[in-house]
């Protein structure tokens, strides 16, 4: 008898329902474009209900799909959730529906909170301390100040006991397994709750401290469990019954999916920007050098995997740039060959700062510049440079991690659009000096969920057990250049940085991003 496994993915543009065999190969998936809504400057929402819609379509019609192949619904053992992280929502306890619209990740209305906070800094370095996360605009608890202070209908619930708060995973968890009227289960995993600003990373609880300062009740907040257990079963649709059995934020899932499961291992999921995530081992390591500290998953009752991450603003962005406002290329998949067709930059660096710059450096002040161009520079080598600042930066990052976590990385996991390009993951390879890994089959985000579902239903129950998951057909890059040359090019890479310093009017220099962390010497370390 054949096992499947399902995984909803629900990310910021788009839902899908993917389904698994258990040697991880893709049998079939259907997907659905989501609409955002931009109400006013700097604020980005999404309709909760439409997002459930789209998740209750993709199974539907996936599960048609699957059956048309003439395979049976009763093989699909388990589902997992993986999602956009720190999306806000909150909704009413008595029909199950939303009393605002979800306030996205990327959403800056919260600004003044996230200022009026940090201008405390010793509040500010107590919140990094206990959660992991520097106060942003980018997590949770932000937002659910934001709801709890300007929404009267959430404040009305609150009062009344009725509101439930959550992220993407216990919205959708909330709905699939029962909703209001069927007992649906209120829950998070740790690695979205890691996410909130409102977790301890060592007692992975909610932490009073933490919800005093954000102002954000307890009983509002959704029960924090593990990565990978049983939370309960579907109620309704073609997959009534099936144990809903695994959850992870996205990037968080993708770490799983390319199992990365020992300390050392780490992956970059290059995607509009790109996320990089290192697993730092069973122990919270804070990091010195301007990383973001997470958890990376939990198993059932096992030891839970911390993780740094470290963020790019602009990778898959930057080659769009070129293509639509810079006419360099017609099409994306135009800049991988250009950009092999010259030995090297020639001298040009390009560094997409186009709002800024994020890991290690933290410079919203910072604008997008290309340097170094002569009468020889042609229009190769602006490809090559633009290719080249996502591996450099990505160097910079891989730098830190190493420097926090005191481990060697012997090679790098990727994944996402980008990393389709053979070219850009030579060029990675050369830049850092280390093997760069790419499964072939490379929706590593949702088989990250399936394998935490797959865990929890005792499918597999040792890491070793998925020695055969989504290994046929893995492509390495190895570096080709010699040190010497790795690291001179990455000294002139600093140099091109600096030049980007300065140019926003801005009054601190990343107050809202990373407050506390450290800018990094923009040199190569020494031996």
């Amino acid at each position: 008898m054949s096992t499947y496994i399902g995984a909803v993915d629900s990310g910021t543009t788009s839902s899908r329902f993917l389904i698994f065999d258990e040697n991880g190969n893709l049998i079939t998936f259907h997907q659905v474009q989501h609409t955002m809504l931009y109400p006013e400057p700097g604020w980005v929402e999404m309709e909760p209900e439409s997002i459930l819609a789209a998740v209750v379509e993709c199974i539907d019609k996936a599960i048609k799909r699957f059956e048309m192949m003439g395979r049976l619904v009763s093989d699909i053992k388990a589902i997992g959730i993986t999602n956009q992280r720190e999306t806000a929502l909150v909704w009413d306890r008595k029909d199950g529906k939303s009393l605002h619209s979800a306030i996205v990740w990327s959403d800056t209305r919260t600004h003044d909170i996230v200022k009026n906070i940090n201008s405390n800094k010793d509040e500010a370095v107590l919140v990094r301390d206990l959660s992991g996360l520097p106060v942003t605009t980018y997590f949770s608890a932000v937002k659910y100040k934001w709801l709890l202070e300007n929404s009267p209908a959430v404040q009305t619930a609150v009062e009344s006991g009725d509101a439930m708060f959550g992220t993407i995973d216990s919205w959708l968890m909330y709905h699939l397994t029962g909703g209001a009227s069927q007992g649906g289960v209120h829950v998070t995993d740790v690695t979205n709750a890691s996410r909130t600003l409102l977790m301890n990373l060592k007692s992975l609880k909610w932490d009073p401290i933490l919800l005093n300062i954000f102002n954000v009740p307890e009983s509002v907040l959704p029960e924090i469990v593990s990565s990978a257990e049983v939370y309960g079963h579907v109620k309704s649709g073609p997959l009534v019954g099936i144990p809903v059995a695994g959850c992870l934020g996205d990037q968080q899932a993708a770490l799983v999916g390319q199992k990365c499961f020992e300390k050392g291992d780490a992956k970059n999921t290059f995607g509009t920007g790109a996320f990089m995530l290192f697993n730092t081992g069973d122990e919270p390591l804070i990091s010195q050098n301007g990383m973001v500290t997470t958890v990376g998953f939990q198993f059932g009752k096992n030891k839970p995997a911390y993780a740094l991450e470290g963020s790019i603003a602009s990778a898959g962005s930057a080659i769009k740039w070129t293509r639509d406002n810079l006419g360099l290329i017609q099409s994306s998949e135009e800049i991988g060959p250009l950009a092999a067709s010259v030995e090297d930059s020639g001298g040009v660096y390009f560094v997409t700062a186009f709002s800024g710059l994020f890991a290690p450096y933290w410079r919203d002040d910072a604008r997008a510049c290309i340097v170094g161009i002569t009468h020889f520079t042609t229009r190769n080598h602006i490809a090559r440079a633009t290719l080249e600042s996502m591996c450099y930066q990505s160097r910079a990052i891989l730098d830190c991690m190493k420097q926090d976590a005191d481990a060697p990385l012997r090679s790098l996991k990727v994944d996402g659009g980008v990393s389709n390009s053979d070219e850009a993951m030579q060029i990675l390879s050369d830049v850092l000096g280390i093997d760069v890994t790419r499964p072939k089959m490379r929706e590593t985000t949702a088989l990250g969920a399936a394998i935490a579902a797959g865990y929890a239903i005792g499918r597999w129950t040792k890491y070793s057990d998925l020695d055969n998951v989504n290994v046929e057909g893995v492509t390495s890059f190895q570096p080709k250049i010699d040190t010497t040359k790795r690291d001179d090019k990455y000294k002139d890479w600093a140099k091109a940085i600096e030049r980007s310093y300065g140019w926003a009017q801005v009054s601190q220099v990343n107050e809202t991003i990373a407050p506390n962390a450290p800018v990094p010497e923009t040199t190569v370390p020494a031996a």
